[in-house]
């Protein structure tokens, strides 16, 4: 099959066409034929050599699939061929077809479509985890979430919404802003043209919010632990702001902050598999009923990843960007 990888690290150039085996599955695995992968933020760093694949992961990218299961491997019982699925991969998700474990898929309703579909893992497991499990948000708390129209910004929204949660969010222009707050976000602050920090204060009344979910990490740490509440989580999910961070201990301590975070590929198949179930029985009820859709902002084929991913570098999509299989 024609799969699309790279040979070294670069711009969205080097993304170029490869030739590869069909994949065969393993115990506990399924070969899904591919109809759509999503395009996501570990992608990305791995094209430019920063985030390498897990040992005993696919080398080509993707970390999310939609298709219908092709073949099953030994001890699969829980699917059956030409079931229509979508699925959380370690890897291999830019081919035609992708090898998936049974317990990391998820079964695609009829009223979603497959792109959606294929737009869904990588930002709901990443999203549910960090800011509901890790960030142990509670109905009626509220939510700092850095780049509010990106994938795990609009999941971020979408899930605060439908879990009694206030979302702030921060965009870097006026569009992306009325995006957001159409989307459902309560708040939505021009972090080019405003001082996030005072600007959560001043919505807050000067209590601040309970959790943020950073992806910016670097100097942003400090601000956001200003713009929690006593009490508050702090939860970082990428570093594209730079690894460190200075931070007032005293702050922490006197004011009971809690600091995590997380990274979802290298994590064992089995967290992966009860992480799934909590979301099949938590939001895939609100996906069926379509009350959670993915925000769709492009769909390319797969000979164009590499546009795909300038689409997704030039920072303006709103929304997810997903690959069409031929």
């Amino acid at each position: 099959m024609i799969a699309m990888g790279f040979a070294g690290a670069g711009g969205p150039e080097v993304l170029q066409p490869v030739e590869v085996a069909v994949p065969e599955p393993g115990p506990g695995e399924v070969l899904i034929k591919v109809a759509y992968a999503g395009i996501n933020g570990p992608d990305v760093a791995q094209r430019k050599g920063l985030y390498p694949p897990p040992p005993g992961a696919s080398p080509l990218p993707g970390l999310e699939v939609s298709g219908t299961v092709a073949a099953l491997g030994a001890g699969v019982i829980t699917l059956l061929p030409g079931t229509k699925v979508c699925a959380l991969v370690n890897g291999g998700g830019y081919a035609p077809y992708c090898i998936a474990r049974a317990d990391h898929c998820l079964p695609v309703p009829e009223r979603l479509s497959m792109a959606e579909a294929g737009a869904i893992p990588e930002a709901l497991f990443t999203v549910w985890h960090n800011v509901f499990q890790r960030g142990l948000a509670r109905d009626g708390e509220s939510l700092l979430v850095h780049g509010g129209t990106s994938g795990i910004g609009t999941t971020a929204i979408q899930l605060a919404r439908l879990f009694g949660l206030t979302a702030i969010v921060t965009c870097g222009s006026s569009a992306k802003c009325r995006a957001a707050l159409d989307l459902g976000a309560a708040h939505a602050i021009d972090y080019k043209s405003q001082d996030f920090v005072e600007e959560v204060k001043r919505i807050t009344g000067g209590k601040g919010v309970d959790l943020v979910l950073d992806m910016v990490s670097g100097d942003y740490v400090p601000r956001n632990l200003k713009c929690l509440a006593e009490d508050g989580r702090h939860v970082t999910i990428a570093v594209l702001g730079g690894l460190k961070a200075e931070l007032n201990m005293a702050v922490i301590m006197s004011r009971r902050l809690t600091l995590t975070g997380s990274t979802l590929r290298p994590r064992s198949a089995e967290f992966k598999a009860m992480l799934r179930a909590e979301i099949a029985a938590e939001v895939w009820p609100l996906v069926e009923s379509g009350e959670f859709r993915p925000v769709m902002d492009s769909t390319f084929p797969l000979a164009a990843a590499a546009a795909a991913h300038a689409r997704m570098d030039s920072g303006g999509h709103v929304g997810k960007i997903v690959l069409e299989m031929p």
